[in-house]
């Protein structure tokens, strides 16, 4: 396997629509107030926040195969350090520069936009390399998804927003939860998968302790809830119907769902991980279109 193939499969590119979408919709806001877009300001955010999810994946590859998480009989793809394919410290090394990359384009939002911005990049850096490691990693004790829906769906999205008009409207907010969902939902396909292997090794992902059933239902709950949820700033009357043209995502959605709910196999399951993020991204992109002709 070429170094550039191992490399790519370290940063997991499959993760990182949850890393663009959110830029794609807080940046369509702060275009919608302003009819303006302060392109440096958008391509700082979008690349600040894809070296962020792949610093975060770097770190979690480093971090799970130093505590055994990474057995070779789980379902996922294989892991660049515990597949040996990569030696732990270039994966640290590899981490510590992505990291240093993304702050690089927070010192560029923080000249231009505020120090506000500064808080943002810093705690959601932070919560990259707690996920899985530190003392005591929360994506070891089921709280994985909270953490995503707050950086990946509030954080991301008013951060994104506030860069362009360095306000916090409400409707950045509103708009935070269906993007969180969605990107959360991400996150339980993968623990579905591996929860057997996590439960192994006593990793108490919240797909292991609610059971695969239940996990289940909460994927379809979160799938779901992000479609009327895109359409509460309609329904408060600040933006406009368009924000409807989200509801062409369904046909997606439905068939994922029923995926998760009727398989256990890796491959299918690796499949549904890749489908539920181009989901994510297909509904912001259409929600970043009805943002912007409203």
């Amino acid at each position: 396997m070429s170094p550039v193939r191992i490399w790519v499969m370290a940063a997991r590119l499959r993760t990182l629509p949850a890393a663009v979408a959110p830029v794609l919709v807080g940046t369509s806001l702060g275009v919608q107030a302003t009819d303006d877009l302060r392109v440096g300001t958008f391509l700082a955010a979008l690349l600040g926040a894809i070296f962020i999810q792949v610093g975060t994946n770097l770190s979690n590859d480093y971090s799970d195969a130093r505590r055994g998480a990474d057995t070779e009989d789980r379902l996922g793809p294989v892991r660049v350090t515990a597949g040996g394919l990569v030696p732990p410290k270039q994966v640290l090394v590899a981490t510590y520069v992505t990291f240093g990359l993304a702050v690089l384009c927070g010192v560029y939002l923080v000249a231009v936009a505020g120090w506000e911005l500064l808080v943002v990049g810093v705690l959601s850096i932070i919560a990259g390399v707690l996920y899985t490691g530190g003392p005591r990693p929360y994506g070891y004790e089921g709280l994985g998804e909270v953490f995503v829906f707050l950086f990946f769906g509030v954080a991301a999205v008013a951060g994104s927003t506030f860069a362009q008009i360095e306000s916090w409207p409400w409707e950045a907010l509103a708009l935070a939860v269906p993007v969180g969902l969605l990107a959360s939902a991400i996150l339980v396909v993968n623990n579905v998968r591996d929860m057997d292997t996590d439960k192994r090794v006593g990793k108490r992902t919240l797909a292991v302790r609610l059971g695969r059933q239940r996990s289940r239902d909460l994927f379809a709950a979160m799938v779901y809830l992000s479609f009327p949820a895109a359409l509460v700033p309609w329904i408060g009357g600040s933006l406009g119907p368009a924000l409807l043209l989200v509801l062409l995502a369904l046909p997606l959605a439905v068939p994922l769902v029923r995926t998760l709910r009727t398989h256990t196999d890796g491959p299918t399951l690796n499949e549904a991980l890749a489908r539920t993020g181009m989901v994510q991204l297909v509904f912001c992109v259409l929600l970043s279109g009805g943002i912007l002709l409203s």
